[in-house]
């Protein structure tokens, strides 16, 4: 952590911004937590798999300044689960989250993510495995429902095992997942937003932490849904546009911003690129996860095209950061 840095804040699910992979890496984060101190950030998803046969050092490998952090588990077996649970606990995480929204075939075929909708029984003895391995909070992420398991009553069964088995916090996608016949892009869209169910399961389960996911893209919306639920979670919205996050610390905790502008936020990522250059990480992996920082600013799109045009090339660095940088004008 960088010296003199400020204490995490405590962690609130009021605000969050989703796990979302390829996206939500750690030099996202990183970038996420300069502009916010409050913004409750998620791990990319990581399988158990992954982790227990795997490089488990990489998988869980972050940068002590992203705290407040969630990590999110995809998988099913509840042995398994409470292993990597126990390992969230370890490594320092601040939550551990279970997968069960994911409507790709590759985690269906393991039985990951959305298909376990179908099954709750199996989803509460995977919380309950994960709830007896830790003391962090076990929360779910799920979808309304599934092709063929659409009702607001299998809503309600699942929301209630899975609670009884120790889950107090549900982070709900508004929308149901088509698993046959829909691309994990297109069920992030084509499924209409559902979100009164979302409203409606507060009203039934007081007790419960209801987190709204889903299409949300304005304070405006967030404000709106924070009048039913207990929090909300913004995806592609705050990865694309990620000065969004710059505003939350004062919008939805009243506190000062942690920057000034997106050239100071900027900025103060540098020496992190460059400790990460000097670990052999190529910078393109790191510099895609900037690109949106300008966005809809004059010159934001020669900064994007600068380093779309120059990161990959071999041995680039920092310069190629501070030469895009100085194509959009300082406000």
């Amino acid at each position: 952590m960088q010296e003199n840095s400020p204490a995490p804040a405590a962690l609130s699910r009021k605000f969050s911004v989703a796990p979302m992979m390829d996206w939500t890496t750690p030099h996202f984060r990183y970038l996420a937590r300069i502009l916010s101190r409050h913004t409750l950030l998620y791990t990319e998803m990581v399988t158990t798999g992954a982790l227990i046969h795997g490089d488990t050092q990489r998988f869980l490998r972050y940068h002590e300044s992203e705290h407040p952090l969630a990590l999110q588990l995809g998988g099913s077996d509840p042995a398994e689960l409470a292993h990597c649970a126990k390992l969230a606990e370890q490594f320092g995480f601040d939550e551990v989250n279970l997968n069960v929204g994911c409507p790709s075939d590759r985690v269906q075929n393991n039985m990951i993510g959305a298909c376990l909708m179908a099954y709750p029984d199996k989803v509460a003895e995977g919380v309950a495995a994960m709830k007896a391995a830790t003391d962090l909070p076990v929360t779910a992420k799920h979808r309304i429902g599934i092709d063929g398991r659409e009702s607001w009553d299998e809503l309600c069964e699942f929301i209630e095992k899975v609670a009884a088995a120790g889950c107090e916090t549900f982070i709900v996608h508004a929308r149901i997942a088509v698993l046959e016949g829909l691309s994990p892009k297109e069920n992030r869209d084509i499924p209409p937003l559902k979100y009164e169910w979302v409203y409606r399961l507060k009203e039934k389960y007081p007790h419960l932490e209801i987190i709204i996911n889903g299409g949300i893209k304005t304070f405006d919306e967030c404000h709106q849904h924070l009048q039913h639920t207990d929090g909300v979670m913004l995806g592609r919205e705050a990865y694309h546009n990620p000065w969004l996050l710059a505003s939350v610390d004062t919008e939805f905790f009243g506190e000062p911003p942690t920057v000034a502008s997106r050239h100071e936020a900027l900025r103060a990522m540098l020496p992190f690129i460059q400790q990460e250059l000097e670990r052999g990480v190529y910078l393109t992996h790191m510099s895609r996860h900037v690109m949106g920082l300008f966005h809809g600013m004059p010159g934001g799109r020669q900064f994007r095209r600068h380093i779309s045009e120059n990161a990959h090339k071999p041995g680039s660095g920092l310069e190629v950061i501070e030469d895009a940088l100085a194509k959009v004008r300082e406000s």
